[in-house]
């Protein structure tokens, strides 16, 4: 036993969350998944999309619950994610999350948005620890691209 501690990673904790990191999602239209400049990332919209490439699918408030749109959220935090590691081949060298813009489809009567939108931030907040504390902003949506639930962007400092 050497006695030396190994720093807890993103990854890990990522990991002991029993989630796994997708891919980054490849753009589908005429733009940057991510785009880097100098030490700002900002991650284009993230939809609700599993591993497998399925969509979480719906209207929180009509049809999906406050639990399925949280679901929903932490996708598309985790598709945030494997964005940012896609852009810097580590997690560890995000400094702090500036923001993170949640656009929710929901029904006209739905003010949970901010629950919603609790799945996203506690994701990023459990992943990257102190670095993950953001500002936020939760907007309620009559539609949203390929019916996903949740579209979240974020911009962050990096290393």
């Amino acid at each position: 036993m050497s006695g030396k501690i190994e720093a807890e990673t993103p990854e890990l904790r990522l990991a002991k969350m029993g989630l796994v990191l997708p891919q980054a999602p490849v753009a589908v239209g005429n733009y940057a998944g991510f785009v880097l400049s100098g030490t700002l990332l900002a991650i284009s919209g993230q939809l609700a999309r599993r591993a497998d490439g399925t969509l979480l699918i719906g209207r929180v408030g009509a049809g999906l619950s406050v639990e399925q749109g949280q679901e929903a959220a932490q996708l598309s935090a985790l598709n945030i994610l494997a964005q940012a590691k896609a852009a810097l081949g580590d997690l560890s060298r995000i400094r702090h999350t500036l923001r993170l813009n949640g656009f929710v489809q929901s029904s006209a009567d739905f003010h949970d948005l901010a629950k919603v939108m609790n799945g996203a931030s506690d994701l990023i907040g459990g992943v990257l620890g102190a670095p993950g504390l953001h500002s936020r902003a939760a907007i309620g949506a009559h539609a949203l691209p390929l019916n996903s639930a949740t579209e979240i962007d974020a911009l962050f400092v990096v290393a």
